[in-house]
């Protein structure tokens, strides 16, 4: 029994969606994306909310998946996603150049260009220390901030390096003096 398969999906004011055999467009105030709907479960709309239901229980397994990527989808059109990333270290920063390229300084001996992917919004503070990164489709902007995190992980003898905001690190101790 999947307890996520069975909660309701509210469709917000200006949120449509159609079916196209096994893809779901979703269209809402901030653009349009797509999810894909396995085989055997189908979309129910009652009362302004949208069921995901199956047709037996042999979709058991994918009846909660089913219904996390059309919410994911309704989700991010009406009020999109973001993930958060801070930047730690002497001199490590990140700046926007454009609209679709971040360069980043992480210590090395040249600075990393990571050109931005379309659908991806990315906005840098003052310090340029922190990121925010913005869109509608949620497995793109974790995929985003994950490769940004890849460029320079989190060290976890001197704490320096990409980390998520909130992100909780284990310090380890150095090497003791030896006689």
């Amino acid at each position: 029994m999947s307890r996520i398969g069975k909660k309701p999906i509210s469709l917000a004011g200006g949120v449509k969606y159609t079916v196209n055999g096994n893809i779901v467009e979703v269209t809402g105030p901030k653009g349009k994306t797509n999810a894909l709907l396995p085989t055997g479960i189908r979309l129910v709309e009652k009362d302004g909310f949208l069921h995901a239901e199956r047709d037996n229980d042999s979709q058991a397994a994918i009846h909660g998946l089913a219904r996390s990527l059309v919410y994911n989808a309704v989700a991010g059109v009406t009020t999109g996603w973001t993930k958060d990333l801070d930047i730690v270290g002497i001199g490590y920063r990140a700046e926007l150049k454009g609209k679709d390229l971040v360069v980043f300084t992480l210590g090395y001996s040249h600075p990393i260009e990571f050109p931005l992917p379309t659908g991806i919004e990315v906005t840098i503070d003052p310090k340029q220390t922190h990121l925010s990164i913005a869109g509608i489709d949620r497995q793109k902007v974790g995929q985003v901030a994950a490769d940004m995190r890849s460029l320079r992980k989190p060290d976890p003898y001197k704490n320096k390096g990409v980390r998520y905001t909130g992100e909780k690190l284990k310090k380890k101790v150095g090497k003791t003096g030896s006689k």
